[in-house]
């Protein structure tokens, strides 16, 4: 169940094509469990039926959407989003007493204290809720602490998407992309606060020349902060964006070093049909981002080789399983340099190919859609007061 849609979006189709993770989703559940049928229902404008690979697909207002769910008598309901408690709970009423409610995050954030009115409210609202997921167990902790998810509720970790972008031939992927450097760094992403981009081009200029940077800033007892054991002296960072809320202090900044002025390239906007040249082209994929409820770009590129360079976050553990690229503090340009600086100066080509099979191992749609069905199952299982079943 999908409660939230782009409203200028007028057709089912075009619906589907821009929500490749509803479908991606739906599509793993049904691979993954072939003796299973599932209906996927997307709050919309206007009704509509629609089958994609196997899936049948329901658009239409909300209560049809409830009415269809309860005709429909399912084991299990899934909702996206945790910011819909009055709609859950109203879709969980006409439901029977054997069907689970799970409810996924999405990037919610941090519900606030548990002792707002908004919050006491919501709390009543999500008793009726079974299970909750999310990409990490620690995303878990504040819905814990504002006593929205309650002790007999259960949590379970799990991939929010995954991708179907494949890596290109690595020379046509830089030409395409017009992407070069040794190592080539990629930053995609919104110019904001959170992804803070200032801080990872702070970074970069550091790793290019950490000695010329730690001769102009000591630190106390004539400690050079930043200082590597590597450097990058032939890098490139190219950054891909949309949202341009810090493009001019961005500008200013790489303006105003001669050693970042003629290797940083600031591309702007490219279509997604796009990216994978740009991810395929690229050696390190750096990110510095505060927070995230999951991290697209990120499994985009893990998908096409590009090793993680990426903050210390939950969903970012969690994506890189520790296993691949370095983890770097929110922040912290010098401990980003660090690792730009020791993965840049390592085995390029051998450290790609363990990130994709990282990516084939742990993130693709199968082994999500996998998890996903055997997490419903002990939730059902739960419900109805049976034992959990072993995996599929």
């Amino acid at each position: 169940m999908n409660y939230a849609f782009d409203t200028r979006l007028r057709d089912p189709e075009a619906l589907l094509d821009r929500y490749a993770t509803l479908t991606g989703w739906s599509h793993a559940i049904a691979n993954a469990a072939p003796d299973v049928e599932v209906l996927t229902l997307q709050q919309f404008h206007s009704s509509a039926n629609v089958t994609r690979d196997g899936v049948r697909y329901v658009f239409a207002d909300f209560l049809t959407l409830a009415r269809a769910a309860a005709r429909f008598e399912p084991d299990v309901v899934h909702v996206n989003g945790l910011g819909f408690p009055m709609r859950t709970w109203l879709m969980r009423r006409p439901l029977q007493a054997s069907t689970a409610l799970v409810v996924q995050d999405h990037a919610s954030g941090d519900p606030g204290a548990a002792t707002t009115p908004r919050n006491a409210v919501r709390r009543s609202l999500m008793r009726s809720i079974d299970a909750f997921l999310f990409t990490a167990l620690e995303q878990a902790e504040p819905w814990h602490r504002a006593r929205l998810i309650r002790p007999t509720q259960s949590v379970h970790d799990v991939m929010e998407a995954s991708t179907t972008i494949a890596p290109l031939p690595r020379g046509d992927a830089r030409s395409q992309s017009g992407v070069t450097g040794a190592p080539a760094v990629l930053w995609v992403g919104r110019l904001n606060v959170n992804k803070d981009p200032l801080t990872v081009v702070d970074a970069f200029e550091t790793a290019l020349s950490p000695s010329e940077r730690n001769a102009r800033v000591r630190a106390p007892g004539g400690g050079a902060p930043g200082a590597m054991k590597n450097d990058v002296p032939l890098a490139t960072l190219t950054m891909v964006y949309q949202e341009e809320e810090l493009l001019a202090a961005v500008k200013a900044r790489v303006q105003s070093s001669p050693l970042l002025k003629d290797r940083v390239r600031l591309v702007g906007a490219v279509p997604h049909d796009r990216m994978a040249a740009f991810f395929s082209a690229a050696d390190i994929f750096v990110v510095g981002s505060h927070h995230e409820g999951s991290g697209y770009a990120l499994m985009e590129a893990i998908a096409c080789g590009a090793i993680p360079v990426v903050t210390d976050i939950p969903a970012f553990r969690a994506i890189t399983g520790t296993a691949v690229g370095a983890l770097w503090t929110p922040g912290d340009a010098s401990a980003c340099a660090r690792a730009l600086g020791d993965v840049g100066s390592g085995d390029l080509s051998g450290a790609r190919q363990r990130v994709m099979d990282h990516f084939q191992r742990e993130l693709t749609w199968e082994v999500i859609g996998k998890r996903a069905v055997r997490i419903y199952r002990d939730v059902v299982q739960t419900r109805r007061g049976g034992p959990t079943c072993p995996p599929p």
